[in-house]
């Protein structure tokens, strides 16, 4: 099925959405990777706050390349997911509404997704030019001495993402692989 959705996004929103759908999401967003990720972690360790809310916030697994002249930002492809495992269930216990990656999550990552009421969306990796059409606005918010791996605000119109991890659970990759699997067997037959 095709969503549009808006970001930030509620619980009602989120547990709309079931695995294998694509949406379509306009809002904001924000990216974070594993120097971001590792800074907040040591800050909630420190009793800190964090540099932004993440109640109903959806964090973008993205470091962008420079941006090209006139655009917000350059090159903007998801990374791998599970480098943000070790610290994914305490920022969904926090609120965090959904991430966007790419490739499987953790056991932790995928029962802190259903306690939530969250999800997990993959963006196509190797289509960050593409990806980057999408966002209108970047800004960096915070740990910019981190460059590509700050924290940023980005301001996006219909970006592309497909529902991976649902909040019952449900996980594409395994039940597009028993499909797969499905299908390959009735063709031996």
């Amino acid at each position: 099925m095709e969503q549009h959705i808006k970001a930030p996004m509620d619980r009602e929103t989120a547990s709309g959405l079931r695995a294998g759908d694509y949406v379509y999401i306009t809002g904001t967003i924000y990216t974070a990777r594993d120097a971001a990720h590792k800074r907040m972690q040591e800050a909630l360790e420190r009793g800190e706050g964090l540099p932004l809310a993440m109640q109903g916030n959806i964090l973008y697994y993205m470091g962008p390349s420079p941006a090209r002249e006139g655009r917000p930002i350059g090159s903007a492809g998801p990374t791998t997911a599970s480098r943000m495992d070790k610290y994914t269930p305490a920022l969904l216990d926090m609120g965090m509404a959904g991430m966007i990656g790419k490739g499987r999550r953790s056991v932790a990552v995928k029962e802190a997704v259903v306690r939530n009421g969250a999800v997990y969306f993959a963006a196509v990796g190797g289509a960050g030019a593409l990806l980057s059409k999408s966002i209108k606005k970047s800004e960096v918010i915070a740990y910019d001495d981190l460059g590509t791996e700050a924290i940023r605000r980005l301001e996006v119109e219909n970006f592309p993402v497909i529902v991976v991890i649902d909040a019952r659970g449900n996980d594409l990759y395994e039940t597009a692989a028993v499909q797969y699997c499905s299908l390959q067997e009735g063709e031996e037959s």
